[in-house]
């Protein structure tokens, strides 16, 4: 049999380390020896080996949040031997490595992250009331994670002006930022249907956002495979 499917550059990338991109859109993670893994549901495309998918629960503290915030798309922890592919929607994907520092990230962009690492969900300050509460992942400590990008990133410098980020766009962030959500529509544009841009996160301050050329996709459910997005920020916590 003979095909272009059968190029040495669509065969399985191998690699002793945990985490390896197998292409710019799909991410291998080894969870043998105990080693598990934190994934967003929906986020598996396949895996070898034998494998368990469980509900991660958000604990106590981070439930109560999740009941005020009303976010969905829950995370799940794989355990097993061997390997696990995840992608979402053919977005690009990358690692972050942590060592002993934080990231902020957007919940629809989140893809895994090492189970050791510190997380809770935030809530971003809102000067409008008419923009409501939105909500990220922050994430700490020693380990690995990975996200999903629309596109190719756009890695921006916060320390030398105000950066503001359409809420959709913006991947994750410096944990040291303090992000806040405002508004530049004025009542006039309001009154005459308004620009589509009504809300935008406010940076400013030593650290950087990752911005994706996307403001996100319609959100498909999934179980344990499939694909899974939420619109907005958060969406991740069950």
């Amino acid at each position: 049999m003979r095909s272009e499917l059968f190029a040495e550059a669509h065969q399985e990338a191998r690699s002793g380390e945990r985490w390896v991109k197998q292409s710019s859109k799909m991410l291998r993670i080894s969870v043998s020896g105990g080693g598990d893994v934190l994934a967003a549901k929906g986020a598996m495309v396949a895996y070898q080996g034998q494998m368990e998918f469980q509900h991660e629960g958000a604990g106590a503290a981070r439930l109560l949040k999740k009941l005020v915030t009303g976010e969905g798309a829950p995370l799940m922890r794989i355990r097993g031997e061997g390997e696990v592919f995840l992608a979402r929607d053919a977005a690009n994907v990358f690692t972050v490595l942590l060592e002993q520092e934080g990231l902020s990230v957007n919940g629809k962009n989140l893809l895994a992250f090492d189970p050791q690492l510190q997380w809770d969900i935030r809530m971003l300050r809102s000067g409008n009331i008419m923009a409501g509460g939105l909500f990220n992942v922050e994430i700490g400590g020693q380990g690995t994670v990975g996200v999903s990008c629309e596109g190719q990133p756009l890695l921006l410098d916060c320390s030398q002006q105000p950066t503001f980020v359409d809420p959709n766009a913006a991947v994750c962030w410096s944990a040291n930022l303090q992000p806040s959500v405002v508004s530049s529509m004025n009542v006039r544009s309001m009154l005459r249907g308004g620009t589509g841009e009504a809300f935008q996160l406010a940076f400013h301050g030593p650290g950087f956002v990752v911005v994706q050329p996307s403001e996100g996709r319609l959100a498909v459910s999934g179980s344990n495979g499939g694909s899974s997005s939420g619109g907005g920020l958060g969406g991740l916590f069950e």
